[in-house]
């Protein structure tokens, strides 16, 4: 599931990275910082996955000066993608890379949440495996907890495990004060500021009090709740209760 970029040869004129960055599709993806792909130690074992390792190194490091037919070339640049991505889901579980991963969060590169109760939240990429190939990439939302599909489809295409499953759960252990809220509109650029206690899950608030906020849409005809679909809601809603009772005495202990 290899995401689809275009571009021309004279876009190389700066940087193989560059021209991938700016291709159409590729706007999920950030720009990993060079010290971290020149260092062999972050890349080990990719060498086993990758097909023509040294020449696709070499291509996106823009030290690649051989001359090959149009459809070698070709064929190494695929390669040269899928490595990236995959040093890609390394770096962005770094410092740095989740702090460039958070800026596009907060522009919300990625999208926001098509759900009416979620206000626009904006979307993190996930993948749903580690390995290559299996799945393409999802949209997560962190004030629903649920994944979506990507509205375009080339970034439809995109490989998942060039995020990996760990990333927007490793921002926001990170940055707990950009947990979105489960009520009222999403404040990514001034998460946690001026927030009430019980409204969000970050730092020092009830998690308990977030989860009995939380805003559930109720099926109704002519105002009255639908009978099956109101069942399973109070079934689940004392489910909850249950669970914000056991938070409460977990919290206070």
């Amino acid at each position: 599931m290899d995401e689809l970029s275009t571009g021309s040869d004279s876009a190389y004129s700066n940087s193989w990275i560059s021209w991938f960055l700016s291709s159409k599709g590729n706007e999920y993806f950030c720009e990993i910082d060079d010290d971290y792909i020149l260092d062999r130690f972050n890349l080990t074992g990719l060498n086993t996955e990758v097909q023509n390792y040294s020449q696709a190194y070499d291509l996106i490091t823009d030290n690649f000066d051989e001359e090959f037919p149009e459809e070698v070339r070709a064929s190494l640049e695929v390669q040269a993608r899928f490595l990236y991505g995959l040093i890609h889901a390394r770096w962005i579980i770094t410092s740095r890379g989740l702090a460039k991963m958070l800026e596009k969060y907060k522009k919300a590169d990625f999208g926001r949440c098509p759900r009416v109760l979620c206000q626009q939240q904006p979307l993190l990429p996930v993948g749903l495996t580690d390995v290559p190939y299996e799945k393409s990439v999802k949209l997560y939302c962190g004030r629903c907890e649920d994944l979506y599909s990507p509205k375009s489809s080339r970034h439809g295409s995109i490989d998942g495990a060039y995020f990996g499953t760990s990333f927007p759960h490793m921002l926001f252990l990170v940055y707990p004060h950009m947990i979105p809220p489960k009520v009222g509109p999403p404040d990514v650029a001034g998460a946690g500021r001026g927030r009430p206690e019980a409204e969000g899950v970050g730092e020092g608030v009830s998690t308990a009090g977030a989860a009995i906020k939380a805003e559930r849409y109720h099926p109704r005809i002519f105002g009255f709740q639908v009978n099956e679909i109101a069942k399973l809601q109070r079934w689940q809603e004392a489910h909850r209760d249950r669970q914000v009772l056991h938070l409460e005495a977990l919290e206070q202990e």
